[in-house]
């Protein structure tokens, strides 16, 4: 049954978890900060309306935003949307953040009759299109039941980890230690190469056959083989995602050093200017250190 969806945030995720919305059958309103973004939606099939026209209709409104703050401005900020939505409808929280952030907004939604599903995703701007994200999700029952076309719609793998808001974003945290690690490991592995004579094309053609390689390996290191690097993912995702680990490992005493060493790597290559560069982009803060032309650098 069609259901009124909202995605707030049309970057390289939500623009594809809108269009598998619409390709679902569902009728789906798109809004973003970039007015381009929102036109380009419409023209793919986006309804037509403002979020303040449209909010009081909706059945799910579907958060993708980079993080906390962004997630409770849009909720609860100063134009938050969050009290013109109906009751009983679901709020779908896809950013990464904190547990205790996620279970701060499930307090919240509950106290306004909404339901708040805690649903982090992975998988990549191509499975967002695709329709075929991982969800690791975590709310009451009543919101996964809320919540069921739209996950049905966006998602192939939907890990339900638990009856209230919190463990999901946990797991994300697992899921993107793991990400940041081993992104800046194919980086130093391919930089390393280079240095002993293995071209990245050769890098990649052999490791990603062979134990060492990741999703992360095979999925980043062609940008670096192409000398592309269009913000899939930015590297200023990474300060922000391995700060919420090192954080919430702080809060539970344990030691995260290869996180930090990851960290120290994404900092350095924000700093030099390459924030807004695809995430692959670290490895450039290897060559210019071991004094590397990578392809397509002049």
């Amino acid at each position: 049954m069609p259901v009124q969806t909202a995605v707030i945030g049309l970057g390289s995720m939500g623009f594809g978890m809108a269009k598998s919305l619409l390709r679902a059958g569902h009728v789906t309103y798109g809004y973003d900060l970039n007015p381009q973004q929102v036109a380009a939606f419409r023209k793919d099939g986006g309804a037509e309306g403002t979020l303040e026209q449209v909010a009081g209709d909706l059945d799910a409104l579907v958060v993708v935003v980079l993080n906390a703050a962004q997630t409770q401005d849009v909720l609860f900020g100063e134009d938050g949307i969050a009290t013109a939505l109906k009751s009983g409808a679901v709020v779908i929280a896809c950013a990464t953040v904190a547990p205790d952030f996620a279970r701060e907004m499930e307090t919240k939604c509950a106290s306004l009759g909404l339901h708040y599903l805690d649903a982090p995703i992975s998988g990549g701007a191509k499975k967002a299109a695709e329709g075929a994200l991982s969800v690791m999700a975590a709310g009451t029952p009543a919101a996964f039941k809320a919540a069921d076309p739209i996950l049905e719609a966006t998602a192939a793998s939907i890990f339900k980890l638990g009856d209230a808001a919190g463990p999901g974003s946990a797991m994300k945290a697992v899921n993107q230690l793991l990400a940041g690690v081993h992104i800046a490991a194919m980086a130093e592995a391919i930089t390393f190469g280079m240095t002993q004579g293995v071209a990245p094309q050769t890098f990649v053609d052999v490791i990603s056959k062979c134990a060492g390689t990741s999703w992360m390996l095979e999925n980043r290191a062609p940008h670096i083989v192409n000398g592309d690097y269009t913000p899939h993912s930015s590297v200023n995702i990474w300060p922000k995602d391995l700060g919420i680990v090192l954080d919430v490992a702080k809060s539970a005493g344990f030691g995260a050093p290869l996180t930090a060493a990851a960290m120290q790597q994404f900092l350095a290559a924000a700093g030099s200017g390459l924030g807004k560069e695809d995430d692959a982009a670290v490895a450039k803060v290897y060559a210019r250190n071991a004094g590397l032309t990578l392809p397509g650098d002049v």
